[in-house]
């Protein structure tokens, strides 16, 4: 299967742009199941990109690999992810994104050090990836 790769600038536009990046690509795969999960998910990585990581923004790579969809999120920033505590001012001043990443995947998400795919890579930074099932077309499950 291809991968398909989005540039993400700093912008208040850019999970925007990713969401509708990676519904269109899943539309086109055939995966429309996927739309909603894979575009909440990608919209919380992006944000969490552009708004708390430094650097020039985000590198978006997308491919189905076998029976899965992993998407990754690259910035420039090699400090993880910070899940906060939950409380009630998580739910009306954010940080709640990581917690919705972690149950749409069912724990399926992590990050690392920079993840090279396809030639793409932050020289400095890390990867923040999450991945959901597929199910192909004439598939029984």
């Amino acid at each position: 299967m291809p991968t398909y790769t989005l540039l993400c600038p700093p912008h208040a536009t850019s999970p925007h742009i990713a969401r509708d990046f990676v519904a269109t690509v899943l539309r086109a795969l055939r995966l429309d199941e996927l739309v909603e999960d894979a575009t909440l998910c990608t919209s919380e990585l992006v944000t969490n990109a552009c708004v708390h990581a430094k650097g020039d923004g985000a590198a978006l790579w997308l491919a189905v690999e076998g029976e899965r969809l992993r998407v990754v999120v690259y910035d420039g920033d090699e400090r993880p992810p910070v899940t906060k505590g939950l409380t009630p001012d998580t739910w009306e001043r954010g940080g709640r994104g990581l917690y919705l990443v972690d149950a749409l995947t069912y724990g399926r998400w992590g990050h690392a050090p920079d993840l090279p795919y396809d030639g793409l890579v932050h020289p400095e930074g890390k990867a923040v990836w999450f991945d959901l099932p597929v199910r192909h077309p004439g598939s029984h499950e």
